[in-house]
C-alpha cells in the first residue's frame, strides 16, 4: 500500500531565533518519517532554513506542493516560533491543494524564556488560524494548543489527522454499486443520488436479472472449486449442500467481475427474496467476503449504508459491517446488534455458514443457505450512519463509539450486544431525525476523525454522540 504523504510548512519570523526553526524542522520531519509517513517540505537550499517567512518563500512552497499534488494527502503547518501567518496562508492558497490542514505549535520551555530560546508559538498559532479563517481555508487543530513532538499527544494527533486525510481523499470520485431494486417494503433505505453526486459520490446500478443471466454463463469449475476451498478455510461449513456452495461461488465470480469492470468502491445488494427463489441461496457469505476484502457490501440496496461502511473503513483501515439496531437488552445502555449474516469474517469471533433464519420462514430454509451465524468480537467499536435529508436538500449523519460486550445474546444469526453510554438519548436522536434502522459499525475508535473529516472538509452536518 502506498504510504501517506504530508506537505509540511515550517513557519518562521525573522526576529525570532533561527536555531529553533532549524532544530524544529529536523525534529518534526524525523518524527513523521519514523511514524511511516512521507514528507514534502522545502529544504534549506530552497529557502532560509527550509522554512516559509516571505511571499517569495510562499511561492516556492506552493510550487513544490503543486508539483506533488497527487501524492499529498494533507498539509501540516508547524510553528517552531511565532511564524509568519501571512506567508503560510499564501503558500496553502497558491498551491491549489484542497486537502485537510493541521496546525501545530511547539511548546515553550518556561525555564528558557530569554531572547535566545523564547518561541512565542503559543501566540503565533492564533495568528495563523486567524489568517486561515480569513482566506476561507478549513483547518484542524492539535488536541493541545502547543505540543512537544515527542509527546504521546502529538503522535495521537498525527494518527487522527491521517485518518481525517484518508477519509477526505477516499471521498474523491467514489463509485457505489446498487445491485437490483430495494425491497418494496423498505422505504427506509431511499436516498438522493443527486445529493451524493454533489459531494463526488456516483451510484452505478445493474438490474438483478443481468446478474442472474451472467451466473448461468459461469462454467469455470476450477475457479468454483477454489472459491469453495477458500470459504471452508475461513468459515465453519457443516450443513450447506455442495450445490448451494457452487451457486454462491458463481454469484461471487459475477459480482467481483462487475465491481472490477466498473471500478466500484462499495456495493449494496437486493438480498431478498428473488435470489432465494431463483438461486436457492442468500448472498450473505458472498457479501461477507467482499467486505473483508475492503469492498463494503450492504444489504437491501442500502446505498447510504454501503457508503457509511466505506467511510468507516477509510478512517480505520479495517473492514466494516452493516447491522440493525435490533433489540433492547438488560440495561438501558445496551442493545442487540443483528443481521441475517453478512459481517466480514474478521468481525466475528467465529462464523458458521448456515441458512437465514428469518428469510427461511417465508422461502423455506432449504432456499436460504448462505447466511453466516456468529457473535461479534468483544471490544471497542464505532457506529456511523450517513443519510440524505431530501426534504431539506442535504446530507446528515451521526457517529459515536461504544463497546461490544463479551456476553453472547440467546438468539440466532449474526449478533452482538452493544453498550453505548446514554443509548436512550441516541435512539431518541435517531428517531427524531428520521434515520434508518441500519447502522455501519467498525471495530475501532474513529468517531472524532469522521466528524472532523465530514463536517469540516465536506460540509456535512454530523452529530457526535459522546454519551
Amino acid at each position: 500500500m502506498k504510504k501517506m504523504c504530508f506537505g509540511l510548512i515550517v513557519g518562521n519570523r525573522d526576529f525570532f531565533p533561527d536555531p529553533l526553526v532549524a532544530s524544529g524542522r529536523e525534529k518534526i520531519m524525523k518524527k513523521l518519517e519514523e511514524m511511516g509517513f512521507d514528507v514534502v517540505c522545502l529544504s534549506p537550499a530552497d529557502t532560509k532554513l527550509g522554512a516559509v517567512e516571505t511571499f517569495a518563500d510562499a511561492k516556492k512552497c506552493a510550487k513544490l506542493f503543486a508539483e506533488n499534488a497527487s501524492n499529498i494527502h494533507g498539509i501540516i503547518v508547524t510553528l517552531p516560533n511565532f511564524g509568519d501567518e501571512k506567508s503560510i496562508t499564501q503558500a496553502i492558497k497558491m498551491s491549489g491543494l484542497n486537502v485537510p490542514v493541521l496546525v501545530h505549535a511547539f511548546n515553550d520551555d518556561p525555564e528558557k524564556l530569554d531572547l535566545a530560546h523564547r518561541r512565542d508559538s503559543f501566540c503565533g498559532k492564533i495568528s495563523v488560524c486567524n489568517n486561515l479563517k480569513q482566506f476561507g481555508i478549513p483547518f484542524s487543530l492539535t488536541s493541545k494548543h502547543t505540543e512537544d513532538i515527542d509527546s504521546m499527544f502529538f503522535e495521537q494527533d498525527i494518527k487522527w489527522f491521517a485518518s481525517v486525510c484518508n477519509i477526505v481523499r477516499s471521498l474523491k470520485r467514489v463509485r457505489i454499486g446498487a445491485v437490483g431494486a430495494r425491497p418494496n417494503a423498505f422505504n427506509t433505505v431511499r436516498f438522493s443520488e443527486k445529493l451524493l453526486e454533489a459531494i463526488g459520490v456516483s451510484v452505478e446500478t445493474i438490474d438483478l436479472s443481468e446478474i442472474l443471466f451472467k451466473i448461468q454463463q459461469i462454467n469455470d469449475q476450477e475457479k468454483i472449486d477454489q472459491w469453495i476451498e477458500d470459504v471452508k478455510k475461513k468459515y465453519v461449513v457443516r450443513i450447506v449442500p455442495r450445490e448451494a456452495l457452487e451457486t454462491m461461488a458463481k454469484l461471487s465470480i459475477v459480482l467481483e467481475r462487475w465491481l472490477e469492470e466498473n471500478e466500484i468502491h462499495a456495493v449494496s445488494i437486493q438480498c431478498w427474496t428473488i435470489l432465494e427463489k431463483q438461486l436457492h441461496i442468500t448472498p450473505c457469505t458472498v457479501m461477507s467476503l467482499l467486505s473483508e476484502r475492503l469492498k463494503p457490501s450492504a444489504c437491501e440496496v442500502d446505498v447510504m449504508g454501503a457508503l457509511s461502511m466505506y467511510i468507516l473503513q477509510a478512517a480505520s483501515g479495517k473492514p466494516s459491517a452493516i447491522v440493525d439496531w435490533n433489540n433492547n437488552y438488560t440495561s438501558d445502555d445496551e442493545a442487540i446488534l443483528f443481521h441475517c449474516g453478512n459481517f466480514p469474517i474478521s468481525v466475528y469471533e467465529s462464523a458458521e455458514i448456515k441458512f437465514a433464519d428469518v428469510i427461511g420462514t417465508t422461502v423455506g430454509s432449504q432456499n436460504a443457505y448462505g447466511a453466516c451465524a456468529g457473535k461479534i468480537k468483544s471490544g471497542p467499536f464505532t457506529f456511523f450512519r450517513l443519510s440524505s435529508n431530501d426534504l431539506e436538500g442535504k446530507l446528515i449523519g451521526y457517529v459515536g463509539e461504544g463497546e461490544i460486550v463479551p456476553e453472547d445474546p440467546k438468539t440466532f444469526g449474526s449478533r452482538g450486544i452493544a453498550r453505548v453510554e446514554n443509548l436512550q438519548e441516541l435512539m431518541n436522536y435517531i428517531c427524531s431525525n428520521g434515520f434508518e434502522h441500519h447502522v455501519a459499525i467498525n471495530l475501532s475508535r474513529a468517531a472524532k476523525a469522521i466528524k472532523e473529516a465530514l463536517e469540516k472538509y465536506k460540509g456535512i452536518e454530523i452529530y457526535w454522540h459522546r454519551g
